[in-house]
């Protein structure tokens, strides 16, 4: 049973309603990835400082968000539903063994490395913080790849 303040007048305004609450659940995974993962309440800054810096977060917790959707999702999904050509290429630099087709568990496991996801815990989930430092590594090594592309 699921109460609702909506008008429910017909079965079609009821499957609506009973969709609008499967999307609780990916709110709920967001706001865990930005409270948890993002780490957004540690920061203390002013209001316009704050606005900035909670709108980049948000980016990449959806960002993140999506990567944790396709891998519990889509796993066998190719990597470039997720990155871009140029993390793909960073990732693949940093992996000691390539598979023949990259796909977003690969991916999701080598940003997890990165961000110090330990190889020998296979049986351990690999967690929204370890992610985030993933990814925020990842970032870097693209940065740091496209300045020496440069010189």
């Amino acid at each position: 049973m699921l109460l609702t303040t909506e008008v429910i007048a017909d079965i079609q305004a009821a499957s609506m309603i009973l969709r609008w609450y499967t999307y609780r659940w990916r709110i709920e995974e967001y706001h865990k990835i930005f409270k948890s993962g993002c780490q957004v309440e540690r920061y203390r800054l002013a209001a316009d400082g704050m606005k900035a810096l909670v709108g980049f977060l948000s980016v990449i917790a959806v960002e993140l968000l999506q990567l944790t959707y396709l891998h519990r999702t889509q796993p066998t999904a190719t990597a470039i539903e997720i990155l871009n050509p140029l993390q793909i290429q960073v990732l693949k630099a940093k992996s000691p063994k390539l598979p023949k087709v990259l796909t977003v568990s690969w991916a999701v496991q080598v940003i997890a490395r990165l961000g110090g996801y330990l190889e020998h815990r296979h049986k351990t989930p690999i967690g929204i913080q370890v992610l985030w430092r993933g990814w925020l590594k990842l970032y870097d090594l693209c940065q740091g790849w496209q300045l020496a592309k440069q010189t």
